[in-house]
């Protein structure tokens, strides 16, 4: 999860690195240019349709990092809620050789949920996206998000299906796993990768994925109701 804005993060990062060199960060942890895709026959389109407006759910708006505006409402509609922001990179969870505390100066090896087995979720595989921490903007929880929640994360003509895997900061909203962003063709380099708008993060209420760390299951459920979405909104 991100504590520290993006520009702080770079900079703590240039502080904590050793001095450049082929040892400081190994090839494996600079990700390639991401091969986007788009999972199951919903269309992006059919599904931002159906968010044009917004039914405002949350007490109060979100920030996108540390310092911005505070301008994200959380929205809801009867089987949904969402909201449309930037992403921010979680690397948090499993180390691996893209995500871990040499590649993250904000790593942290441990998810808010965990996999079926106890090992904490892999951000470099796993498509998954955080929710804001309970506080008096929003609870989550009084909306039937919880744990392995099914999402389908839209990015100009592309859905990824993702679970809810992660807590961020209560102030703070729009961040995914290295896999999400991967998926959607956005850079997932934890410091320099994300994007500063245009992502839309449908959560659909009631939903569970089990076990959370099968991505298949993900999909298959996540356009099972993004189908429904779609024909009853």
């Amino acid at each position: 999860m991100r504590v520290q804005s993006l520009t702080l993060a770079v900079a703590g990062a240039a502080l904590l690195a050793p001095a450049p060199g082929p040892a400081a960060f190994p090839t494996a942890a600079r990700p390639s240019t991401p091969a986007a895709v788009h999972e199951g026959n919903v269309q992006a389109a059919d599904l931002l349709a159906k968010v044009r407006g917004c039914v405002q759910i949350s007490n109060g708006r979100y920030r996108s990092d540390d310092g911005a505006r505070a301008d994200i409402p959380v929205c809801g509609t009867r089987g949904a809620v969402f909201w449309k922001a930037d992403m921010d990179i979680d690397c948090d969870g499993r180390p691996g050789p893209r995500c871990n505390s040499r590649t993250d100066p904000l790593f942290s090896d441990a998810t808010a949920y965990q996999q079926s087995d106890g090992q904490q979720l892999d951000a470099e595989t796993l498509p998954y996206i955080v929710v804001p921490g309970v506080s008096g903007i929003w609870n989550h929880r009084d909306h039937d998000v919880r744990a392995g929640s099914v999402a389908a994360v839209i990015y100009r003509d592309r859905v990824q299906y993702a679970v809810v895997g992660d807590i961020g900061p209560r102030h703070i909203i729009g961040e995914a796993s290295y896999a999400t962003a991967r998926g959607l063709g956005i850079r997932p380099d934890p410091i320099r990768g994300g994007t500063g708008s245009g992502v839309t993060y449908l959560v659909f209420k009631d939903s569970r994925v089990s076990p959370i760390e099968s991505h298949r299951a993900a999909v298959t459920l996540g356009e099972s109701l993004a189908r429904k979405f779609v024909k009853e909104n």
